[in-house]
């Protein structure tokens, strides 16, 4: 499929030379002398490498189409993680580099969005935040105030956060999957 820069949009994806690539923004700009153009931030789907690109406005360029659907994380097969599509009941076997940091909070029955292009995984979207439980942090010290210091804390998915001093063993958090940002405790 073709379209022309001027219908480019946030969140297109566009085939240039075999490379997939997202449009994080575009700009349209018409000088006071000289042809139009377009000024575009692209987003690498596979590698997250993030470039300025400037099109003459009007250029064609080839789009991508790119099957987001809604699936739920089923288990770890080896390196591999299944995931499996609510409404066809369809599984797929998704690499541990297509998933990358995101597998340090996956669940069994966690909702992702799986992205694809022609039948291959491009990339997995976790919730922006997920709630997981504390399996292990050392004990806080008498004294220790909600504000200060913070200490490393195992997950139950094995991921390595940092927590406030006051947090416990057993207690569930809230966690950005972006980052690995402790964002609150939650109560139970």
């Amino acid at each position: 499929m073709a379209t022309t820069t001027n219908d480019l949009k946030n969140g297109l994806v566009l085939n240039l030379e075999g490379q997939l690539w997202t449009v994080v923004s575009f700009q349209h700009v018409k000088p006071g002398k000289g042809p139009a153009f377009v000024r575009t931030t692209l987003k690498h789907v596979l590698s997250g490498k993030v470039v300025d690109k400037t099109f003459n406005a009007g250029t064609k360029v080839e789009t991508a189409t790119v099957d987001r659907r809604s699936m739920t994380y089923l288990y770890a097969d080896g390196t591999d993680f299944v995931f499996m599509d609510g409404e066809t009941f369809d599984q797929i076997s998704v690499s541990r580099d297509v998933v990358g940091d995101g597998a340090n909070y996956l669940l069994e029955n966690t909702e992702v969005v799986v992205a694809t292009h022609e039948g291959v995984p491009l990339y997995v979207e976790l919730p922006t935040s997920l709630e997981l439980v504390i399996q292990h942090t050392d004990p806080g010290l008498q004294g220790d105030r909600s504000t200060g210091g913070t200490k490393p804390a195992v997950l139950e998915t094995g991921a390595e956060i940092q927590v406030p001093l006051f947090l416990s063993t057993g207690e569930k958090v809230k966690v950005d999957t972006r980052d690995g940002r402790y964002l609150g405790r939650v109560s139970s």
